[in-house]
């Protein structure tokens, strides 16, 4: 796998107009000063991340992927914006913070592999939010995972590119297998380069999230759907979490 190449072809293929619904999402609820410190948590290539700095905060994105960092700093070059990208794992976030805000969208938490650690990402929130700090983050509904996922399929093609999306069920509860393949033409062997990823996700139900961030010290626990613009309903996609430190 050339995970630069994974990297780019992703970021092409993702919908822009979704991060500019999560950033409102975000300024909506949190009303921040400029200069105040934000984490972004799972930032990719850094759209989002980059449009908060764009607002004036100061702002700090983490990600696993070294490669989706380059890209995030290639684009913040170009954008005049100063975020701090830090390459390592959500649930150890020793000596980052404080934090008056934190956000992970993008079901980023529905990689987690189990409940055990969803719930040491809300503890390592927790550690580096400042009080009166807000965390911020969405996930995939039940419904989403269990009935809309199973069996779904996307085919996208032009001319130097194409990628096929087909989705399974997971081996546990209220998991799905995301079977991602990118044929990418590369001029040096005059023809596609085929890149293969499978990804995991998993969610649960909405109380143990609750009771998840509860257990971590969160208080005010609120969830929406649709963005924040609806309330939860038994087929929403997407269910956004907004808890406080107090």
């Amino acid at each position: 796998m050339i995970y630069t190449t994974f990297a780019r072809v992703y970021d092409q293929l993702m919908d822009k107009d979704l991060y500019r619904q999560w950033y409102n999402y975000a300024q909506e609820r949190l009303q921040l000063p400029a200069g105040a410190p934000l984490l972004e948590l799972a930032c990719g290539s850094g759209d989002l991340a980059i449009q908060f700095a764009q607002a004036g905060l100061n702002v700090t994105g983490l990600d696993f992927s070294a490669e989706m960092l380059a890209l995030a700093d290639q684009k913040q070059q170009a954008a005049g914006t100063d975020v701090e990208w830090v390459e390592g794992d959500m649930r150890a976030l020793e000596g980052l913070g404080p934090f008056q805000a934190v956000t992970c969208f993008d079901d980023s938490l529905c990689y987690m592999p189990d409940l055990d650690n969803v719930q040491q990402v809300f503890q390592q929130v927790y550690q580096v939010l400042a009080p009166g700090g807000t965390f911020l983050f969405d996930a995939h509904s039940i419904y989403q995972i269990d009935e809309f996922f199973p069996g779904y399929m996307y085919n996208y093609k032009e001319e130097e590119m194409a990628f096929m999306w087909t989705s399974y069920e997971g081996d546990v509860p209220h998991s799905i297998e995301h079977d991602l393949s990118f044929f990418v033409w590369d001029d040096e062997i005059q023809g596609y380069q085929e890149l293969n990823e499978l990804h995991h996700e998993r969610t649960y139900p909405l109380a143990a999230y609750q009771q998840a961030l509860t257990q971590a010290g969160f208080t005010g626990i609120q969830v929406t759907a649709d963005f924040g613009r609806q309330e939860v309903q038994p087929e929403s996609g997407r269910w956004f979490f907004e808890a406080h430190k107090d």
